[in-house]
């Protein structure tokens, strides 16, 4: 398969049987969303094909959700409003056309099926209910919603058919955790095949039996979770690079061998046969090494008072919305804190309460001793000089940074040779991104606020940043639904919901221990 002139994969396999949980992993840019469009022929690759049971029914899941119109979310959830007057658009036209035994005939008319089940509602309300959506968002319109909501919809809707093969391409990304924890539990206990792209490595070490590997334009299949996946690799690299380097060791001791005995008479037989020996040879080329997370060197922040921030009595409303009332908070010197809570609950106002970019109604905020406060939201391409190229904006955010230094570390964080010399006015919104988290790392305040910022970053990248994390010495406070990330770095767990802020003095698997939460969202799952 070819793409921008660029080889994605050669003689690449992939096969998922029945019942089979699949991660397909690799690099940004490497191909995996490229492969779905193949699976689903909305692409052609340039030779082989796609093989499949023709009873089989296909579920897919893009990053970025399709349009609604003026439907209710419960609507998009089961498929009323749009997919089922367009699936039976499309049963007439290819019952017209006389093409009633095809695969598409035979999943179209599934499809239609499933969404005219008598129990598709009651089934969408308890899938909508697991994925975090109150009774009293089903009948508002969806374009009301965020884009993140609408996707939990589609997702409602894709789980409501039940696929025999699900395609999801990053299905946590708009997912708080307590909804995350639930689809986790759902797909375990989903009957159908699953094929999923994921940047959450927790989440796949709980979801996947199997992990396929796209490297160096080939898919490598490894069984397990993705911690067996990166064992197996480390191994299977080392076998690889020792099977080379006895090679090579064995072609020089030929070539030795024939270079010494050439000339003479009654070896130049031998000499000959030990040319012709490495001729038959099937060389076996030096493995790439398995990329690994940059150690990045945060530099020391100033050292701060021991209390770091303080909220007293805050009361914060938009209109009628009282988002909260009497709030008070204490954040100490060195505290790792995670917010968590469902989306909507208030985390990133909070966030930005703490950073002080919101305005609030009545009480106080106040900073510790010698505070120097960085605030990572996941909206900050105003903080970038649209004149400056990549390179100069890191350069220019630290007096002590060296050149090869600002190189390395923007290349960890996905900026090749080329990307560097870029101007931040033409940078993706990932990209950008991306670009703060670096200005942070080379000039870290000592109260650092981060709003989900391994958003838009591979696996590699996020282990990157989170060792760099846990070797900062200021305080942090953040917000992910990446759990591995949370287990890594916090502490101390501050749950947000309706309005109110319960601390738990420990780290996240205290903080479900103590809720009970994950008991809860397999109940959901036992329940639905």
């Amino acid at each position: 398969m070819v793409l921008g002139g660029r080889t994605l994969f050669e003689n690449a396999s992939l096969q998922v049987n029945s019942g089979e949980r699949v991660a397909l992993v690799g690099p940004n840019g490497a191909g995996k969303t490229t492969l779905f469009s193949i699976i689903l022929k909305a692409s052609e690759p340039e030779s082989g094909a796609v093989e499949r049971d023709p009873w089989t029914m296909i579920g897919y899941l893009p990053q970025e959700g399709e349009a609604v119109g003026a439907e209710t979310v419960l609507e998009v959830a089961t498929g009323r409003a749009s997919e089922l007057p367009a699936l039976e658009r499309r049963l007439r036209e290819l019952e017209e056309a006389g093409d009633v035994s095809g695969a598409e005939y035979m999943e179209a008319h599934a499809k239609h099926d499933a969404l005219n089940d008598p129990q598709v509602e009651s089934k969408a309300r308890k899938l909508m209910a697991g994925l975090g959506f109150r009774e009293t968002d089903f009948d508002r319109p969806a374009r009301e919603m965020s884009g993140g909501w609408i996707m939990r919809a589609h997702l409602a809707r894709l789980l409501v058919i039940e696929p025999d093969l699900l395609l999801l391409d990053e299905p946590t990304n708009h997912l708080d955790l307590l909804s995350l924890i639930w689809l986790q539990n759902h797909l375990k206990n989903y009957a159908g095949a699953l094929l999923m792209i994921s940047h959450d490595r927790q989440f796949m070490d709980e979801v996947v039996d199997q992990v396929h590997e796209i490297a160096e334009r080939r898919l490598v299949a490894y069984t397990g979770n993705y911690t067996d996946f990166l064992r197996q690799r480390e191994e299977r690299y080392e076998q690889q690079l020792a099977a080379h380097k006895n090679q090579q060791k064995e072609i020089q001791s030929l070539r030795e061998f024939a270079d010494r005995f050439r000339a003479v008479p009654s070896k130049a037989s031998q000499a000959m046969a030990k040319l012709k020996q490495i001729e038959r040879m099937e060389i076996i080329a030096k493995p790439m090494a398995p990329r690994k997370p940059v150690r990045i060197q945060i530099p020391v922040p100033p050292r701060g008072g021991q209390r770091a921030v303080a909220l007293e009595n805050i009361h914060l409303a938009y209109g009628d919305n009282k988002v909260y009332a009497g709030l008070d908070l204490i954040i100490e010197r060195g505290e790792r804190t995670v917010l968590v809570g469902p989306n909507g609950s208030g985390k990133s106002t909070l966030l930005k309460i703490l950073a002080g970019v919101v305005e609030f109604q009545q009480g106080e905020r106040k900073l510790g001793h010698n505070a120097k406060i960085g605030y990572f939201s996941q909206h900050r391409a105003g903080t970038l000089d649209p004149m400056k190229t990549v390179f100069e904006e890191v350069m220019t955010s630290s007096a002590v940074l060296k050149e090869e230094d600002a190189r390395a570390l923007l290349g960890s964080f996905l900026f090749t040779k080329d990307d560097i010399h870029k101007r931040t006015s033409v940078l993706s919104g990932g990209e950008k991104s991306r670009l703060n988290l670096i200005k942070f790392l080379v000039d870290p305040p000592n109260l650092l606020l981060m709003d989900e910022p391994t958003t838009h970053l591979d696996i590699q990248t996020v282990e990157s940043l989170t060792l760099a994390l846990e070797r900062y010495e200021g305080t942090l406070v953040f917000i992910s639904h990446d759990v591995h990330f949370i287990r890594r770095l916090a502490t101390k767990v501050l749950h947000v919901r309706n309005g109110k802020v319960t601390t738990y003095a420990g780290g996240y698997q205290y903080f479900l221990e103590k809720t009970g939460a994950v008991g809860n969202a397999r109940a959901a799952v036992t329940a639905g």
